[in-house]
């Protein structure tokens, strides 16, 4: 297989004329896929399958790998594919039908149930600033929003009596949501200790909005308190909100609405995330699995 890729590489020298360093990035991609590919059986280019191809890459982007990259490396492998093809050295090109869109697709970092309580617990409640910052993760969980969307909501947006909050998404568009039993109680507790009368329903140093900034930071020290590992944001409350719905029995429509999602297949990547799960379960609890 080494000789294949050094034929390519001649092939981009010599005809191309690219330069060394792109040459070299070549190099890199292909050789990485091939090693993946010998470590599996695959003892020449004209045996690699399409489904090599997929394990490789997905490989990579579960190693953390940012989406271009991952984008890079197929780029990369077609060309590879497509100039052996080219050459009569395949039969076949193995990336002739791979699905660039749902490569690039990352599926969305969630936590357990277990893991949501106990970064919920985190804030001490007998302080105003862990107070406020309970308060604002069980809304944030309760109902899904960006964390755009939290940070400019006001007061008159929450309507405790009936259990809804109304925002403006993207494109300014607004959207009701429900808003449970719990969140609205710790939200409460916060703005009954507060004494100022600004309309901002979260405020952070000197009475002023709370930034976006400001709230990642806050996430990121209590997912550090409570031991997770996994590359946590506030957007990964927004993604446990959706999975823990659908894990639930929650239809896909109402979870689409709820998110302020303008298409479907937007919010379908959470099916993806509910059928890992029930696999998990499926594994741990059925006899003969």
């Amino acid at each position: 297989m080494s000789a294949a890729l050094e034929q390519f590489l001649d092939h981009l020298t010599f005809e191309r004329g690219l330069a060394a360093n792109t040459i070299e990035a070549y190099r890199r991609d292909i050789a990485a896929h091939l090693q993946d590919a010998a470590s599996r059986g695959v003892g020449r280019v004209a045996q690699v399958e399409e489904s090599h191809l997929v394990h490789h890459l997905t490989r990579l982007q579960k190693s953390g790998a940012a989406p271009a990259t991952v984008m890079r490396r197929l780029s990369a492998l077609r060309m590879f594919y497509r100039y052996l093809e080219a050459e009569g050295r395949l039969e076949r090109n193995p990336t002739a039908n791979l699905d660039s869109a749902r490569l690039a697709r990352r599926l969305p970092v969630t936590l357990t149930l277990d893991e949501v309580e106990r970064l919920l617990a985190q804030p001490d409640p007998k302080a105003q600033r862990g107070l406020r910052d309970r308060a604002m993760l069980e809304f944030l969980y309760a109902t899904g929003l960006r964390v755009s969307e939290l940070m400019s909501l006001d007061r008159g947006d929450v309507n405790a009596n009936l259990g809804f909050v109304r925002c403006r998404g993207k494109g300014g568009k607004e959207r009701i949501v429900p808003v449970g039993r719990q969140a609205l109680e710790w939200l409460a507790r916060y703005l009954s200790s507060r004494a100022d009368g600004e309309p901002a329903l979260f405020l952070g140093r000197g009475r002023q909005r709370l930034t976006r900034v400001g709230f990642w930071k806050i996430v990121k020290r209590y997912a550090a308190q409570t031991g997770i590992h996994r590359p946590i944001s506030p957007h990964t409350l927004r993604h446990c909100f959706a999975t823990h719905l659908l894990e639930r029995g929650a239809d896909l429509r109402s979870i689409q609405e709820m998110l302020g999602h303008a298409n479907i297949g937007t919010t379908q990547i959470y099916t993806h995330v509910s059928a890992d799960h029930l696999r998990e379960v499926f594994q741990q609890s059925h006899p003969r699995a």
